[in-house]
């Protein structure tokens, strides 16, 4: 689970050197040839944002927020997230009066860019782009002190239970949530299926490419699912990702 992107590609070539299958495991090791990429649909995630927030506020002025630029996921978020928002900014219903990646996915990095995008913009500003569930506590806490949390859609991801109880409060519009759970048990199966000699390409799910900017790297991509306050029961509870007690208190 690469924490810099790029510079993972060495620990590859070095594993590869001494005959080790290497999984680039939720994050793609890029400039390299990992032998599978296990992880969620990261675009389908900054979709299903642009997605949610387009439909909620189809015209008005945008802060557009990404995650750390040494993190390929974050790039892949705000590419899936723009396929909706930027043609309403070609259209010109959309005004982007703010756009800028957080370094190190910091809260408080986003709390004071958040601040800072207030006041250049007088707090005009009808819809937030947040990467994550943690640069969006930043965030809203930069409108809370504006008297605006509540008031502007947010969106964030990672299903978090601080984001959870945000949404519940009404301060958080959405999250997405991407079952670990799941994604971990995939990668135990698949890494025990290559120690043993099978071939990559006879693991049937492992059925789509991603580009690393080297090669097409063999992967899996989970579903991830949008969460609001209409599904937390359903989604999280039901689940056994949360109680209720974690996300109601009683």
């Amino acid at each position: 689970d690469p924490q810099n992107a790029a510079s993972a590609a060495t620990l590859v070539e070095k594993a590869h050197q001494a005959g080790i299958k290497v999984i680039s495991y939720d994050r793609l090791i890029l400039n390299s040839e990992p032998d599978v990429y296990i992880s969620f649909d990261n675009e389908r995630v900054g979709e299903l944002q642009g997605e949610f927030l387009t439909k909620l506020v189809p015209k008005g002025t945008y802060f557009i927020f990404a995650g750390a630029p040494t993190d390929n996921n974050a790039t892949l978020f705000k590419k899936g997230a723009m396929k909706y928002i930027q043609p309403l900014v070609d259209k010109g219903d959309i005004k982007i009066a703010f756009d800028q990646a957080i370094k190190d996915w910091d809260p408080n990095e986003a709390l004071k860019l958040a601040e800072n995008a207030l006041t250049a913009n007088k707090n005009k500003v009808d819809a937030i782009l947040a990467p994550n569930d943690g640069t969006a506590g930043g965030i809203i806490q930069a409108l809370a002190e504006q008297k605006l949390a509540g008031k502007v859609p947010i969106t964030g991801q990672d299903a978090e239970l601080a984001a959870v109880k945000r949404i519940v409060e009404g301060t958080q519009s959405m999250t997405v949530f991407k079952d670990v759970r799941v994604l971990a048990r995939k990668a135990a199966q698949i890494a025990v299926m290559l120690a043993q000699g099978k071939e990559v390409k006879d693991i049937p799910e492992i059925n789509k490419t991603v580009n690393n900017q080297k090669i097409d790297v063999p992967s899996l991509l989970l579903t991830p699912v949008v969460i609001t306050k209409d599904n937390i029961d359903k989604e999280l509870i039901d689940s056994g990702w949360f109680t209720r007690e974690q996300v109601y208190g009683k």
